[in-house]
């Protein structure tokens, strides 16, 4: 029988095998994770007609690969999301970060200076681990008091300016104060809203994604 030579093709097996431990399996879709409160968990409706699923179409309608995460929990605070957030960093490994948080914060009462540490320091957590972060404001009833409002809202506006990050202007824009959008509780959008509040979040969002496919 003749003996096979080697020689001439074991280099470029080799070299194949090489490139093929190096190529991954398969080209993940980058994560956008949205991580906040009841306003983005869809509270009290259907969770396919929250805002986040309809985020989920709307990206494969206009031909991004993004795959949306929602990570949000009703009732959380900006001290609830710090605590959680490292967890949701490791197993997900976002490209892009919605931080929708703060609410709960004011309707508690809670400092301004206190929320303002705890987001800061999630978006300090975040660009850490590569991500993009794209801060939501929240505003809350006046009723609470016009310096406290006040201070409340700017601490969104000063935390923009100070990492350099995108800011989505009120989160509910056109959907608070509406009857017909909003919950007999007076808090969480009806589904009828969630499209409205799409639309807010698309217009800051859509410039942060990467080009499409």
């Amino acid at each position: 029988m003749k003996k096979t030579n080697c020689s001439h093709w074991f280099p470029s097996l080799l070299l194949w095998l090489v490139v093929l431990l190096m190529t991954p399996a398969h080209a993940e879709a980058p994560v956008v994770l949205v991580f906040g409160d009841s306003l983005s968990a869809a509270y009290g409706i259907p969770v396919k007609q929250g805002w986040v699923s309809l985020l989920q179409h709307r990206l494969a309608e206009h031909g991004y690969p993004h795959r949306v995460v929602n990570a949000s929990i009703s009732g959380d605070t900006t001290s609830g999301g710090l605590s959680r957030l490292p967890a949701a960093l490791e197993q997900h490994h976002p490209t892009l970060i919605i931080l929708e948080l703060g609410a709960n914060d004011g309707l508690r009462g809670q400092p301004p200076m206190a929320m303002s540490r705890h987001l800061a320091q999630m978006i300090e957590l975040s660009q850490q681990a590569g991500a993009q972060v794209l801060l939501a404001e929240m505003r809350i009833p006046p009723n609470y008091g016009l310096l406290y409002t006040q201070k409340f809202q700017a601490t969104f506006h000063e935390l923009a300016k100070r990492y350099d990050i995108p800011l989505i202007p009120f989160l509910l824009d056109g959907v608070a104060g509406n009857s017909a959008l909003i919950q007999d509780d007076g808090l969480h959008p009806r589904a009828e809203g969630q499209t409205r509040i799409l639309d807010n979040v698309w217009t800051v969002l859509e410039p942060a994604l990467i080009p499409k496919r």
